[in-house]
């Protein structure tokens, strides 16, 4: 025996009609006892959103009094939201990890975040909608997770270049719910749960075992054609056309010059008689064959067929689904399933009209007619108790929110609601600096904005954590990162200042800096786009050259001047040696810092050397043989006086001496001044005659001579 567990009351109201239905609920199914359909009165409805709630009050408030009168008092009803009211859109992320360290769970949570207020941006922006709709996000699908531009399974713990969340997000307009409630309202029902019209349909014809298929559901009415896609065991999208049966009975009715409402009927009638007869708007009765009707509105069917394939395709990434379900009034059209299996490219059997037969666990009283209009709002009931839309009231930084529980609803769908952008979850990062240093760019990054701190109810929470009615969220938002600064010597690549020791004296020598062609100390703050250039005296000549004849006259160039022939001529400088540790440095030795540098001063120069410097002949020489005897011949070209007096060659000359070169001869040197340099004597025996030979060429004796000659005397 079954035992009742509940009554249920579910309002389908859509763009042409209101449909209510009265189901008992046992413990593993649905009867449905009582369904009225009422058509409205006006055009209280376009598009499936309430424009006239007063009219659609009115036919509620008609159905719910006639089904009281069966079934008691009825309250509390379960409605839906049409599908064409949900608006979906794609969003993605991408962010720079070149610097971060391993992303964490809550790092992708705020991607993901980002994500959806990307795709909430992209809808907000479409041309579709107007500057003051206000969309909630109802739900969102990750796509992708992308790792430096390829995809992942998952993101946590990765590391790389750029990391990329995309989504598939879902929205409803605030004013859809708002206008049900009125309506509601008006015919003293309270709303029990709230679904939307796709889910309800979906929820009672392809149940979770069956959304491993990829599966499409097309509920199509008057106005609209709504979708819903299933695979991978969830449902993945929902989606909707704005052309239905009304694009078919406008086929007819202006083809056939019938009122709207005799239009409607006669398309009803097209599946079940064989000849339509009717009279037009000029009174004349017309007797038509179906078949002729149907090639009346063919165009219409393709281009309805061709809608609710694309946007099929759309939301199944761009394939074909390996089924699809057909359900509602407009499901019954001639040769539409025909015509989407042509364009989704399925054999005819994968498109299928779904009716009440299809549903397991639900029965029918006798009185009622079995119908694919009818699993929608059988639908509605159940999906509405299996999974009810409840309604939140959350507080967001003391602003109230109201939410609509599509899931299990998380601090991040309060935050969207409450319209808290992603970026307000960090602080701005600082602005960066870029200054060009030796004529290379140099860019130094701003501080890092800290993260926003987020309680749930007083308590440390994430995005990802659930939340129920009348929690309360409150927001520290982060801080902004400080603005890059930098001072010239955070510049330099290597110490601003070298300090070491010359000779026992302390001495600190600072980098030449020119910041924007003007003399700056290293402590100098620099600006965005400023030009330094820095040149560091961190070599020994450097050093010399910038500070030391200023601070340490000991290593100057010791020189004074001679005079020759009158004239005074300056003596080249001869440089200090300068010792570290005892080695002897030359001017490129890199100073380092805490140095201990010793210098020498140059040894005394000897006349020698400094005639060599000024290119003086001290004297003349030649080198021959006289009589096989090597000989070295010497004439003195110039005498040299050190404080007047005359000197020796080999004297080591002091600073304060005053040197004088003179010239004493410039005769060249002859075969006499042999003699000067020699032992020669005459021979013994006394000869008569001689001759004076140079290279065995006869010579006199004030003949000049000159080095490498052979002389001789021979005697006769």
């Amino acid at each position: 025996m079954k035992i009742l567990v509940n009554t249920l009351f579910a309002l389908d109201i859509g763009t042409r009609s209101v449909v209510g239905i009265v189901l008992e609920e046992y413990d593993d199914s649905f009867h449905i006892i009582d369904l009225i359909s009422k058509e409205h009165k006006e055009r209280s409805m376009i598009d499936g959103q309430i424009h006239n709630i007063l009219s659609v009050a009115s036919i509620i408030q008609e159905i719910k009094q006639e089904l009281e009168q069966h079934h008691g008092k009825l309250q509390h009803v379960s409605v839906a939201a049409a599908g064409r009211s949900l608006k979906t859109a794609e969003g993605s992320i991408t962010i720079d990890i070149s610097e971060r360290s391993l992303i964490s769970t809550e790092d992708i949570n705020r991607l993901e975040l980002s994500a959806v207020q990307n795709a909430q941006q992209t809808l907000l922006t479409s041309d579709e909608l107007k500057e003051d709709d206000h969309y909630y996000c109802v739900g969102y699908s990750v796509l992708h997770y992308k790792l430096n531009g390829e995809e992942i399974g998952s993101l946590i713990d990765q590391k790389g270049k750029e990391a990329t969340v995309e989504v598939i997000a879902t929205f409803l307009p605030r004013v859809v719910v708002e206008s049900l409630l009125a309506a509601l309202k008006r015919a003293d029902l309270e709303m029990e749960a709230l679904t939307l019209e796709p889910i309800a349909a979906i929820n009672v014809l392809i149940p979770p075992s069956m959304r491993r298929l990829n599966i499409a559901l097309v509920d199509i009415g008057a106005g609209t054609s709504d979708i819903a896609i299933a695979n991978e065991n969830t449902v993945t999208a929902y989606g909707m056309v704005p052309v239905a049966g009304d694009e078919v009975t406008e086929t007819l009715s202006s083809h056939y010059l019938l009122d709207f409402p005799l239009a409607e009927q006669m398309k009803r009638q097209i599946a079940s008689q064989e000849t339509l007869t009717f009279h037009d708007i000029l009174g004349f009765e017309q007797e038509i064959p179906a078949e002729e009707v149907i090639d009346v509105i063919r165009p219409a069917v393709q281009r309805l067929a061709i809608s609710i394939s694309e946007e099929i395709r759309r939301l199944n990434n761009g394939t074909s689904p390996q089924a699809v379900m057909i359900v509602g009034g407009g499901s019954l059209t001639p040769t539409l399933s025909k015509e989407l299996s042509v364009q989704l490219e399925l054999p005819e059997n994968r498109v299928a009209i779904r009716s009440l037969d299809a549903l397991t666990g639900v029965t029918l009283n006798d009185t009622i007619e079995a119908s694919p209009a009818l699993v929608t709002p059988i639908g509605i009931a159940i999906a509405a108790k299996r999974a009810p839309i409840h309604y939140m009231s959350i507080t967001v930084n003391e602003q109230d929110i109201r939410l609509f529980e599509l899931k299990e609803m998380t601090v991040g769908d309060a935050l969207l609601a409450a319209h808290v952008t992603a970026r307000q979850l960090y602080g701005k990062p600082g602005l960066a600096l870029t200054v060009k240093v030796n004529g290379r760019w140099v860019t130094i990054p701003g501080e890092h904005g800290s993260s926003t701190a987020i309680l749930l109810n007083g308590r440390e929470a994430s995005t990802k954590d659930r939340i129920r009615n009348q929690d309360v969220i409150e927001l520290d938002f982060g801080m902004d990162g400080k603005d890059a600064e930098a001072a010239v010597k955070d510049l330099v690549d290597g110490p601003a200042s070298i300090h070491f020791h010359l000779d026992g004296l302390a001495v600190t020598v600072d980098s030449e800096v020119l910041l924007n062609g003007q003399v700056a100390s290293i402590d100098t703050m620099v600006s965005d786009r400023d030009e330094l250039i820095v040149r560091q005296a961190n070599t020994l000549g450097a050093a010399i050259e910038k500070v030391y004849s200023i601070q340490h006259p000991k290593v100057s160039a010791e020189s004074f001047s001679v005079k020759w022939n009158g004239s005074n001529h300056i003596l080249k400088h001869r440089p200090s040696k300068y010792l570290v540790d005892g080695r002897e440095i030359t001017h490129q030795y890199i100073i380092q810092d805490g140095d201990i540098i010793e210098t020498r001063s140059p040894e005394h120069l000897s006349i020698k050397e400094i005639a060599d410097e000024l290119e003086i002949i001290l004297e003349a020489r030649a080198d021959v043989m006289f009589n096989t005897e090597p000989v070295s011949i010497k004439k003195q070209r110039t005498a040299v006086f050190i404080n007047g007096q005359l000197a020796d060659h080999a004297y080591q000359v002091q600073p304060e001496d005053q040197v004088e070169f003179k010239s004493v001869s410039d005769a060249p040197i002859i075969f006499s001044d042999i003699f000067s340099f020699t032992d020669f004597s005459l021979p013994t025996n006394s000869a008569s005659a001689y001759r004076l030979l140079r290279n065995g060429e006869s010579i006199r004796f004030n003949e000049p001579i000159f080095g490498g000659d052979r002389l001789e005397i021979q005697f006769e």
